[in-house]
């Protein structure tokens, strides 16, 4: 338990109410009770602020007196406290210095890392201070691990790729394979192009699990600083990533495609190869990108759901757009045919 202005001293805010209110824990409006910090972050949930049982809150400044008989931290940007306040509350747990019986390292190991069953780290390796390599992991020859980042079960890094420090990577996620590079015979048959580069991955960064990403062809494939990937996630070989970046869930990223920093790709989104994105871009869910974007902003390309029977009728018109649009200029130069009888232009003398 944790008294709330021992919190407020620890991350800052300002704090209304009584500072000797004890906490244990972060929850949601709707399930917080005794000893619970709740926060409201989108004014729509006001009507379960007024109702919860937290407490303690975390509020913007226009909703501070709402619940005025209960503490609360008003700061400027609640969802970031409750972030910071959830991380007070529930710190990574640490790790267990040591190199399992059953792991096999073929590479020196600092005494501070920790190395689980049937993990795997090839010759060459570089392993920083504070690492966590989960079971079953794999980390290929000289390939290097920053210190503090956090490989959970079943990670792959591939030969020579690079993780920077205090990066923590899921379940699943396969750092390294071979791009999609392939040229093709007269005959149809396929001959492989030979993927020589590395994947290099700055500090901080976030993988989710199953997602994938590739090693460059000649070049690499780079994730700057402080990237967020979301789980089954493809990143193809060659792509650059600027730093803080953010994307959800089902994306794909084609090869050669650069994205700049401070994005935020909603999930599915296709990213079609060799385009590039400026810095400070919103993407929305399920759209395509075609062609580079060079400002910053929003942009969607989805359609917003409907019914099966008014998708088959909006469609049927879909189909038939060139048609219409053949017709209407047709329309057109016949409007402008009759002007020109009714107006004709006057004649010079």
């Amino acid at each position: 338990m944790l008294r709330i202005d021992e919190l407020v001293a620890q991350l800052g805010g300002e704090l209304d109410g009584d500072g000797s209110v004890r906490l244990r824990r972060v929850a949601t409006l709707e399930q917080a009770g005794e000893g619970d910090l709740a926060f409201l972050a989108n004014a729509k949930y006001l009507g379960q602020l007024k109702t919860s049982r937290a407490a303690a809150f975390i509020v913007s400044s226009a909703h501070r007196d709402v619940v005025a008989d209960r503490p609360r931290i008003v700061t400027g940007d609640p969802y970031l406290y409750f972030a910071r306040a959830s991380r007070f509350f529930n710190p990574a747990p640490p790790i267990v210095p040591g190199v399992h019986s059953l792991a096999s390292v073929r590479c020196a190991v600092p005494p501070s890392a920790a190395i689980d069953a049937g993990a795997v780290v090839e010759e060459g390796a570089l392993i920083g201070e504070g690492v966590s390599i989960g079971a079953n992991c794999y980390v290929g020859r000289s390939a290097r691990i920053g210190h503090g980042t956090r490989l959970a079960p079943n990670v792959t890094v591939y030969a020579e790729c690079v993780l920077g420090a205090n990066c923590i990577v899921h379940s699943g996620a396969v750092i390294g394979s071979d791009g999609f590079g392939f040229a093709r015979e007269p005959s149809g048959a396929w001959v492989k192009i030979p993927q020589v580069g590395k994947v290099v991955i700055g500090d901080d960064v976030e993988i989710g699990s199953n997602t994938s990403i590739d090693r460059g062809v000649l070049d690499d494939t780079v994730i700057g600083n402080g990237v967020k990937l979301d789980n089954q996630i493809q990143i193809a070989h060659n792509v650059h990533i600027g730093e803080h970046t953010a994307m959800a869930g089902s994306s794909g990223v084609a090869g050669s495609a650069r994205i700049g920093a401070r994005c935020v790709i909603g999930g599915q989104v296709g990213i079609v190869g060799h385009v590039s994105i400026a810095d400070d871009v919103m993407i929305s869910g399920c759209t395509l990108i075609s062609k580079p974007i060079r400002k910053r902003g929003v942009y969607t390309g989805g359609l917003p759901q409907q019914t099966h029977a008014e998708w088959v009728k909006n469609f049927s018109h879909l189909r038939h757009l060139d048609a219409l649009a053949n017709k209407i200029r047709l329309l057109e130069q016949r409007l402008e045919r009759q002007e020109a009888r009714i107006n004709p232009s006057p004649s010079c003398s």
